[in-house]
């Protein structure tokens, strides 16, 4: 099978794939799939798709073009401010602050379970597909999911008890 063949199959996996990381914005999903798409028929001769896995790819692909998107979308000046407005509004993060903020989450990393903090890695982190986590842990695609649900809602709980609110929020 030619390699833009073997991405056309995958098509309606990444599409979901990407739907997961955008939400439902319909324009932006189709944006991110036809540019993932341009980009691996670009890469079609060049790249080696035998040893590489044609769906980890094409999902790596999709990713970067999704926090890309949303670099845009946040440096987009909101309506009725103007630059000057709107610069003085956002502040940079303290250095300090980062570092403060990194220890905390860390910490609420660790109170999770092993299993629920392997899924939180794997899939938020790493950036790594349910059904992949999933084979490589041999569980269901259900309980990944369910363990990821359930990480988030136990991080996020965590993260408001140390008063965090805002960013857990």
């Amino acid at each position: 099978m030619h390699a833009i063949e073997l991405c056309l199959a995958e098509r309606d996996s990444l599409r979901r794939y990407v739907k997961s990381l955008v939400g439902w914005d319909t324009f932006a999903v189709e944006d991110v799939v036809q540019e993932t798409l341009m980009r691996a028929w670009q890469q079609a001769e060049t790249l080696d798709w035998e040893s590489r896995p044609i769906r980890m790819w094409l999902f790596r692909v999709a990713r970067n073009l999704v926090v890309d998107l949303h670099r845009r979308e946040r440096r987009a000046v909101p309506s009725g401010l103007c630059e000057a407005e709107f610069a003085t509004t956002i502040s940079a993060p303290d250095p300090a602050e980062r570092v403060t903020d990194r220890h905390v989450l860390v910490d609420a990393l660790r109170r999770l379970s092993p299993a629920h903090r392997e899924v939180i890695v794997r899939v938020h982190l790493r950036g790594q597909p349910g059904e992949v986590v999933a084979t490589a842990l041999g569980v269901p695609l259900g309980t990944v999911k369910s363990r990821t649900h359930t990480a988030v809602r136990a991080l996020r709980a965590d993260l408001l008890r140390r008063d965090w609110g805002e960013a857990a929020a």
